[in-house]
């Protein structure tokens, strides 16, 4: 693949970024990918502080991670992403994860809203954002990430979690990376501690707020390591996010 208008960052595995076998987890893995295309917008003059400051944002509606291997205490990533196509009010965000020998082990695909904070809706994009980011046509994942998940009704495994203030980020929402937080909680701990997690496939559907008690419901998918997640306010119908993710033996 003959890469073009693509944004290349770097980062060093940390201490706290790793788990007890020293490797970074899906969690910081998560983080990196945002820290990525925050400094994209940067790179254009468009930080999100600067969103911020106009009371709009990007929000993820859906995204899939697949990862081969997780990357080692102290060893150099670099986090490679790019638009592949956007519309008037979103984009589709790809992402591919190299290690320093420039092997790739994992990939990402996000599609993200421009979104007005104060009034929970839709924007179109700033035409100069479109203009500096241009596009590059290639998926760095082939996967319909609009198709829908379905909900579970009754679940094996539950969880429940209370909001806390530090969950919100500054779209005024529960952020992304905390349902998947809540998902790895309720998956068994067997598979936890000896399976790494292959690839997670998620919708979000509506926001959790602050206070909000919501319950991560897991089941098996009825294929070996394959798990059916559902993220849900107690005591409602809401539905806040689904997913089904695929976990490996380490």
């Amino acid at each position: 693949m003959k890469f073009e208008n693509y944004f290349d960052k770097q980062f060093e595995l940390r201490y706290f970024e790793t788990n007890k076998l020293g490797l970074a987890t899906p969690i910081i893995i998560l983080a990196l990918l945002e820290e990525t295309a925050a400094d994209h917008c940067y790179s254009i003059n468009h930080s999100l502080f600067d969103l911020l400051k106009k009371n709009v944002g990007w929000v993820l509606v859906s995204g899939v991670l697949k990862m081969d291997r997780y990357p080692n205490y102290k060893e150099k990533i670099t986090i490679r992403t790019w638009l592949s196509s956007y519309t008037s009010i979103k984009g589709y965000r790809e992402n591919i994860i190299f290690d320093e020998q420039q092997n790739i082990i994992g990939s990402a695909k996000g599609l993200w809203v421009f979104f007005d904070i104060e009034k929970r809706k839709p924007l179109p994009i700033f035409n100069d954002m479109k203009e500096k980011w241009s596009f590059f046509g290639e998926e760095s994942i082939i996967k319909n990430i609009k198709k829908k998940i379905d909900a579970l009704d009754v679940a094996d495994h539950i969880k429940k979690f209370k909001v806390h203030r530090f969950d919100i980020d500054s779209n005024k929402h529960v952020n992304n990376i905390k349902y998947l937080q809540w998902v790895i909680e309720s998956i068994p701990e067997d598979i936890v501690d000896h399976y790494y997690l292959h690839e997670i496939d998620g919708r979000f559907i509506s926001e959790a707020q602050y206070g909000d008690h919501v319950l991560s419901l897991t089941n098996k998918n009825g294929i070996d390591y394959s798990f059916q997640h559902t993220i849900k306010v107690e005591g409602s119908n809401k539905v806040c996010a689904t997913a089904n993710t695929v976990w490996k033996k380490f």
